[in-house]
């Protein structure tokens, strides 16, 4: 009988260790913050289908969380903790970048992409991170020109 108060004390003991442990793992990053678009690229951002990835990079430039939300509204208030997290452990300061996109690729930018950063970099659990999307790739247009530009150029 003794045995057996000795194991359940030491496994309610082990229990209460690991839930210690589990809760400060997910009190050690928590990012909050705010992404906001320009009112020239809003009709944009906003279009169905879009995907909104908030990308959180160590000082390497190594993403280390990724947090994606699918037919965001701005201002979109965001929020990134342990569970977007990409790798075990995150030690030191974090910047972040954000991707609006259709076609859900990261890091490939293609026309029509919208993409933006926050500036400077953040510790751990910083709150009130403003990103802002405010870059927008395109196809370039030709004007039309009367005449050759090459003879024209030559004269």
């Amino acid at each position: 009988m003794k045995n057996f108060f000795a194991l359940l004390i030491l496994g309610a003991l082990v229990f209460c260790a690991y839930t210690y442990y589990n809760k400060t793992v997910e009190d050690k990053f928590l990012l909050t913050g705010t992404v906001t678009v320009p009112q020239r690229l809003l009709a944009n951002a906003q279009a169905q289908n879009n995907t909104c990835s908030i990308i959180v990079k160590n000082e390497a430039d190594v993403p280390i969380a990724i947090k994606r939300i699918i037919n965001p509204v701005f201002p979109l208030r965001f929020q990134i903790d342990s569970k977007d997290l990409l790798v075990g452990e995150v030690d030191g300061s974090v910047k972040l970048e954000v991707e609006i996109n259709n076609h859900g690729s990261l890091g490939v930018i293609k026309t029509g992409d919208i993409f933006g950063s926050a500036g400077g970099q953040y510790a751990l659990n910083s709150k009130g991170i403003f990103l802002t999307a405010d870059k927008m790739t395109g196809k370039p247009q030709m004007i039309p020109a009367r005449g050759n530009f090459f003879r024209t150029a030559a004269r």
